[in-house]
């Protein structure tokens, strides 16, 4: 029998770092991605003699399908970046929809596959609208969102509905394992320019300095080497159906620059707190900011319960100021910032 695990989305920030820990545990990993091309970095890892990398394009089922032939496990890491998009409902939640919808439709084809690790998000977890200071835990469901109000949150909240009901309508004899791990922030070292994007685009910020400002925006954490861990482990660790929210600890923007400035002191750094009403005149002008999101996301807070990932899969998670710093630190000694 195979024991190859499939990793889809393989070239992305954590799918790179799921490469990684499988590679290093010995495990043989079929990676695929959309362009090979972005995939190069990944010969480098070691134990990539045991590295398959394959072209695939979740939105077609005869690429989905070959990919999964032949493998033990799937870890679906694959996901679409809303940094930056047009069309919301193209470009984000229709992929993730669909993409799983052809994953799955793939396992039942092909069959054969134990184990389905599924990288969601707290953004399948935050409902719109929360209370300021209010504390999620793997219960909640972002149940209210929409492709104007939360694209990122609908995408992710329903690929991973998806997915549980898929599980939930088989006998237990056909079903395999399934865990899904809910990022927040994700920070770390990143192995590709390409990484600076999505969750380390808050680190790209200081690392450009370009405005020269800081938002007061409280920032959940967790790094990309404890997340990679996490789904690795859940392959047989935790609870079968289990929901582990993957957070450490949080800082404000304004925290993580003042770190930057006396852990990385040979580069300037940005120092300057935008007021919430400054906030506010800059998102009128600024490509990636609202004011709805100014609203409820500066100078408000929000915790998540990470006990079940603690307690069920024993993580023990690194500190949030090497989460940063490595982060800041592998992007400079890459030359890309």
């Amino acid at each position: 029998m195979s024991d190859t695990v499939l990793v889809t989305g393989a070239a992305g920030f954590i799918g790179s770092h799921v490469v990684r820990e499988l590679l290093s545990q010995g495990h043989s990993v079929r990676a695929t991605v959309r362009d090979p091309v972005n995939a190069e970095f990944l010969k480098e890892l070691p134990g990539s003699e045991k590295l398959e990398i394959v072209q695939m394009d979740l939105l077609n089922r005869t690429a989905v399908d070959a990919a999964v032939e032949g493998c033990a496990d799937v870890i679906h890491c694959a996901a679409a970046l809303y940094v930056g998009v047009k069309d919301a409902q193209k470009e984000v939640v229709d992929p993730s929809i669909q993409g799983t919808q052809n994953l799955l439709d793939a396992i039942d084809a092909m069959g054969g596959i134990s184990r389905l690790v599924h990288t969601s998000s707290v953004a399948a977890v935050r409902r719109n609208g929360s209370r300021n200071g209010q504390t999620f835990s793997n219960t909640d469901w972002c149940d209210n969102a929409t492709v104007d109000s939360n694209a990122y949150g609908m995408a992710k909240a329903g690929a991973e509905r998806l997915a549980r009901n898929w599980v939930a309508s088989k006998s237990e004899s056909e079903r395999p394992r399934y865990v899904s791990i809910n990022p927040c922030v994700v920070f770390g070292p990143v192995m590709s320019k390409r990484h600076l994007k999505g969750s380390m685009t808050i680190i790209d910020h200081l690392l450009k300095r370009k405005p020269n400002v800081l938002l007061k925006m409280h920032v959940n954490i967790v790094d990309v080497r404890d997340v990679a861990t996490a789904h690795v482990r859940a392959l047989t660790q935790g609870e079968d159906g289990g929901r582990y929210i993957v957070y450490n600890d949080s800082l404000w923007m304004p925290e993580m620059a003042a770190l930057l400035r006396t852990e990385i002191s040979e580069r300037k750094w940005p120092k300057f707190v935008l007021p919430k009403s400054l906030s506010y005149a800059l998102s009128i002008f600024h490509p990636q900011l609202t004011m709805k999101w100014v609203k409820h996301n500066i100078g408000t807070t929000c915790d998540y319960d990470s006990n079940p990932a603690t307690q069920e899969l024993g993580m023990e998670w690194l500190p949030v100021r090497s989460s940063v710093v490595d982060g800041a630190n592998s992007a400079i000694k890459a030359g890309w910032r």
